[in-house]
């Protein structure tokens, strides 16, 4: 997220995996000295928020996994031969859930785990794939804590450093003062370390006001004005995104300074009312926001499925291409030949060439500056400007 930024905590525990099936996926040629007719399957978890504070988000990642990995394989459902096996598990938002669904898979056998919109949730997996030697794709979960955080874990969607990066774009060479409003978690935290590191450097004074979950937003939004900020980044996510909005109006937030926020999906395009034209929207990604012809034909397959590309169904998209990278060029076995396929892995994606930095395996990809325009009476997003991978890219961690 940031995102409006998105994502975290909450529900129950429930160890069962869910819904093991065959994605389609299509194969292509096989590596030199396989020929084998009947190859085993390869086995892919995936643990994401299908119920939890940001099922929504989990649903649009799993819409765009699968036409992701049908669009890779070429509709098929293999990579050399072999079928790509997905068997999913619900983490509810809740990092014990998604650490036990994880273990559970990986006494399994399972070689490559992908998946979660939850910043929390992915720092554990990362864990978890460090300590038992499996590939490890995250979801739209923006933590730059697990940039470089090992060699096994890598992501699929953008990080909050890019965020912020696009962010920088709007400032005033004359702002003086940034305060960052946002939730009190790891995305929240991530986003206040990023705008210190990045408008921080260009000689902004950078100060926070993380609101605890469940807590009355009026007096956080009174002590954001109080603090006489120049420039207000919002980084917010889940489904307290509007009440958040109408507070801030409310409050007259808008009244006294700049404010700059990430796009959020398309249920949030209404919700920021009467303040929606006073706000800067930087932007990881809404449909249309590209129009390269990988994109079109991720939104046409969503949409044959019954269901419409939104904000992170890229991320899920993405990650489907780099399963079937990882599978294709490293096999289903080996994470140590999985790991080496993705460094430095560039491609096609929806939103244009993007590449899996080498080092710290960042995913380099475009960022937008965005605005939320009136049409049929309705708010609907256009692209203001797009702001290359290379300028928003992030310090290269070694």
């Amino acid at each position: 997220m940031k995102d409006t930024k998105k994502f975290l905590l909450a529900a129950v525990m429930a160890a069962g995996l869910a819904l093991s099936a065959c994605a389609p996926t299509p194969g292509t040629t096989a590596p030199a000295g396989s020929g084998n007719a009947e190859a085993k399957p390869v086995d892919v978890g995936i643990i994401y928020s299908k119920t939890g504070p940001l099922a929504a988000y989990g649903e649009t990642y799993y819409q765009g996994l699968q036409a992701g990995i049908d669009y890779a394989t070429g509709g098929t459902g293999e990579v050399n031969g072999a079928k790509i096996n997905l068997t999913y598990a619900d983490d509810g938002g809740d990092p014990d859930k998604a650490v036990t669904a994880a273990k559970d898979l990986i006494g399994k056998g399972y070689k490559i785990i992908g998946g979660t919109v939850v910043s929390g949730i992915a720092l554990k997996l990362a864990e978890q794939a460090a300590q038992n030697n499996v590939l490890y794709i995250s979801g739209p979960a923006a933590t730059d804590a697990i940039q470089g955080i090992n060699k096994y874990t890598f992501r699929s969607g953008r990080q909050s450093l890019q965020d912020v990066a696009t962010a920088g774009s709007f400032l005033d060479p004359n702002a003086k003062k940034v305060v960052v409003f946002a939730q009190d978690n790891a995305f929240g935290q991530g986003n206040v370390a990023a705008v210190k590191a990045v408008l921080g450097a260009k000689g902004a004074t950078v100060e926070a006001v993380l609101v605890p979950e469940g807590q009355e937003l009026t007096p956080f939004a009174r002590q954001l004005i109080d603090a006489k900020p120049d420039m207000i980044f919002v980084a917010w996510a889940g489904a307290t995104s509007g009440t958040m909005w109408q507070t801030l109006s409310q409050q007259g937030a808008f009244d006294v300074a700049t404010v700059v926020t990430g796009l959020g999906d398309a249920s949030t395009f209404g919700a920021y009312g009467e303040a929606t034209p006073k706000i800067s929207f930087l932007s990881h990604y809404f449909p249309g926001a590209s129009g390269t012809e990988v994109e079109k034909k991720m939104i046409a397959a969503v949409e044959k499925a019954g269901h419409k590309a939104d904000l992170f169904t890229p991320d899920g998209f993405v990650a489907g291409q780099m399963i079937v990278q990882a599978i294709k060029q490293g096999g289903g076995e080996s994470a140590e030949l999985m790991v080496g396929a993705l460094e430095g892995f560039t491609f096609d994606g929806p939103k244009g060439k993007e590449t899996v930095r080498a080092t710290d395996h960042v995913l380099e990809q475009n960022m937008y500056q965005a605005k939320l325009v009136q049409k049929n009476g309705a708010w609907t997003p256009e692209v203001v400007a797009v702001i290359p991978a290379d300028e928003v890219a992030p310090p290269e961690k070694r």
